[in-house]
């Protein structure tokens, strides 16, 4: 498949406020938009790949603390409307 003909949908997700801020904050960072980090993300999750570097992780978690982001993958079976 050619990644220029991939067509892409426009989606309303709902998840936690603070994890929404830091991705946002996350994707400023890298310089990509939202859309682009999450489908980065994802793609790396299902490749069993770890999506972000060392130092990218270092960035994170000091997002994590300015958006007060406690929830962990722990906490996914807990987090339902």
């Amino acid at each position: 498949m050619n990644v220029a003909d991939v067509e892409k949908t426009q989606t309303g997700v709902r998840m936690a406020t603070p994890l929404l801020k830091v991705l946002r904050a996350l994707a400023d960072y890298k310089d990509m938009s939202l859309g682009d980090l999450l489908e980065a993300v994802l793609l790396h999750a299902l490749d069993n790949k770890t999506p972000f570097s060392k130092e990218t992780l270092r960035v994170i978690a000091q997002l994590r603390d300015v958006y007060g982001l406690d929830l962990t993958s722990a906490d996914v079976q807990s987090l339902r409307d």
